[in-house]
C-alpha cells in the first residue's frame, strides 16, 4: 500500500520515493561571554536533549494548534486530513515564527530578546495564539531558569525582564534564547521548533482520538520528510520577512475560545 503523503507529493515531489530523513547536527552556536559553559562541554549535550523532552513542563501539551477546533468545524474528520493540517501548522509555524528562533538564537541577549518579543506581540493578532505563545514562553522560561542553573544568564534575563514589565515572553523568542544559550547553532534550534510543533500537534490528535500512538509515530515519521523540506525554505530569515501562509488555519485556531466544549487551551 502506498504510504498516505499525497499532499507532500504535490508540495514536494523530491520527497515521493523516500521516507527518511538525515539530519547533521552541529555542537558550534554563538553564546555570550561568560553566559554558559562551552559548547563542547559534553553536560550541555544533556541540556540539549533535555530542551526537546516531552516531559519538560512548558505547557506544550496544552494546545492543539487549531487542531480541536479544526475538528469540530469538520475542516479535520480523519488521518489524512490530519497529515495536512499538521503540514499547514508547520509551513505557517515556519513563515510566522522561525525568523525569531532565528535572530534569537543568534543573539541570545536580553536587548534582542525584548525587541523581537515586542515585535511578536505586536504581530500577533489573533487573541488564542497569542495567548498561548505567552503561556507557554513563560513556562519555558521559568523552567528553564530553575532547571539549567549552569546558566546563570537565564535567571538574571527573567528577572530584569519581570521587574522592568516590557516583556510578554512570547515562545518564539523565548525557545531562541534558550537554545542559544545551551549551545544549540541557529539551524539546529530552527528544526527544534519545528519539531517541538509537529510533536505537540500529533499528540493533540491522538488525545482527540483521531489517530492511535501507532499511527500517530507513523505520521510523524512522514511528515519529517516535509519538515526538513519547509526548514529549507523559511530558515535563517529575519523579522521583517515574516509572514502567515496559512489564513484559514489562523482564523479557524482563532474560533477556539468560542467552541461549546474543548479539552485545550488553543
Amino acid at each position: 500500500m502506498k504510504p498516505r503523503i499525497q499532499f507532500n507529493e504535490i508540495l514536494y515531489p523530491e520527497f515521493q520515493t523516500t521516507n527518511t530523513l538525515s539530519i547533521k547536527m552541529k555542537d558550534k552556536a554563538d553564546v555570550n561571554d561568560g553566559t554558559a559553559q562551552p559548547p563542547s562541554d559534553p553536560l550541555l549535550q544533556w541540556s540539549k536533549w533535555q530542551l526537546l523532552d516531552s516531559i519538560l513542563p512548558t505547557g506544550g501539551f496544552a494546545h492543539s494548534f487549531g487542531l480541536e477546533a479544526g475538528m469540530q468545524s469538520r475542516i479535520v474528520s480523519n488521518p489524512e486530513d490530519l497529515q495536512t493540517h499538521v503540514i499547514h501548522v508547520l509551513e505557517n509555524t515556519a513563515s510566522l515564527l522561525l525568523p525569531f528562533v532565528y535572530t534569537a538564537t543568534s543573539s541570545p541577549d536580553l536587548d534582542t530578546w525584548q525587541q523581537l518579543d515586542a515585535v511578536l506581540d505586536a504581530t500577533l493578532t489573533n487573541e488564542v495564539t497569542r495567548k498561548a505563545s505567552v503561556s507557554q514562553g513563560s513556562a519555558l522560561m521559568r523552567v528553564s531558569a530553575s532547571v539549567f542553573l549552569e546558566i546563570p544568564a537565564l535567571k538574571t534575563m527573567r528577572s530584569a525582564a519581570l521587574s522592568g514589565r516590557n516583556v510578554w515572553f512570547h515562545h518564539a523568542p523565548v525557545f531562541g534564547v534558550v537554545c542559544g544559550l545551551v549551545g544549540l547553532d541557529a539551524e539546529t534550534a530552527q528544526r527544534a521548533y519545528l519539531f517541538v510543533t509537529m510533536r505537540d500537534v500529533i499528540s493533540a490528535a491522538t488525545r482527540l482520538n483521531l489517530v492511535g500512538p501507532l499511527g500517530a509515530a507513523v505520521l510523524q515519521h512522514q511528515v519529517a520528510v516535509v519538515g526538513e523540506e519547509v526548514l529549507r525554505k523559511w530558515k535563517n530569515r529575519g523579522v521583517d520577512e515574516v509572514c502567515q501562509t496559512s489564513p484559514v488555519l489562523d482564523t479557524v485556531q482563532g474560533c477556539h475560545s468560542y467552541l461549546f466544549s474543548r479539552l485545550f487551551c488553543s
